[in-house]
């Protein structure tokens, strides 16, 4: 819990609701501040610690001893606050679905990350998946190529275990997993993978990956033509249902 923030509004008369009005965002937002692990978006910060008369650094002093990269914040902000996700990914598996075996695989063949930072990626990793199991998640629909599920990152005990760990996620109503068949030719998603976040205030932003970095989209045009892509992807992927047919059928595979 974040009883910094918690003792400000005691202090100051404020409610959970007073202060979403002064910073112009839902109740249930304000609430996720209070757990310790959910850091606002820069501009709601400065406006709840104005409404609340404290340094920003009182009440969210761990913003400048943040594991992940500064080029990953913008989007990481965005993901905290979203009301739904869609990913699709063509070559990994998307980081809020890795297992710690599987992600630490991923980072450590990647050349771009020193072997010293693999730890510290890993472990921001894992913890932006708490975002999942909070009380108000969001509703994360991912689409994945197959291809990725075949490939053996990690090892055959690695793989079967996140397999396994998928069809988990599977269960829970919030999440969505469907998988594009090996047997679809080409595809809006052979041009590379793509997050789409829609926000508490129906903001919606997208973001792209690359070797050396990502990059937050905002734009008009951008974003319709992510919408465009996600709607091909998806029309060619497999119900969420017969995709978990095809996971249970894959991890026995990696027996």
């Amino acid at each position: 819990m974040n009883d910094a923030l918690r003792a400000a509004l005691a202090e100051t008369g404020h409610s959970i609701e007073s202060l979403a009005g002064m910073v112009g965002v839902d109740r249930k937002t304000v609430a996720r501040w209070l757990n310790h692990d959910h850091i606002p978006h820069p501009r709601h910060r400065e406006a709840a610690a104005s409404a609340l008369r404290r340094p920003i650094g009182d009440i969210w002093p761990d913003t400048s001893r943040r594991r992940e990269p500064i080029w990953f914040r913008p989007w990481q902000e965005i993901e905290r606050e979203a009301i739904s996700l869609r990913s699709f990914q063509s070559t990994v598996l998307p980081g809020l679905l890795q297992t710690e075996a599987y992600a630490r695989a991923v980072l450590a063949g990647a050349d771009v990350i020193a072997r010293s930072d693999v730890e510290r990626h890993l472990a921001s990793r894992l913890a932006r998946q708490s975002i999942l199991t909070r009380e108000d998640p969001p509703h994360f629909t991912a689409v994945v190529d197959e291809a990725v599920l075949r490939r053996p990152v990690g090892g055959r005990a690695t793989m079967r275990e996140q397999v396994q760990a998928l069809i988990t996620a599977c269960a829970a109503p919030h999440v969505r997993v469907h998988i594009v068949p090996s047997t679809v030719g080409a595809y809006a998603g052979l041009n590379g993978p793509f997050v789409i976040a829609v926000g508490p205030e129906h903001r919606i932003a997208g973001y792209l990956d690359n070797q050396l970095q990502g990059q937050v989209l905002t734009g008009a045009e951008d974003i319709a033509a992510m919408l465009a892509a996600w709607e091909n992807v998806r029309g060619e992927a497999l119900s969420h249902w017969q995709s978990v047919d095809l996971l249970t059928e894959m991890a026995k595979t990696w027996n």
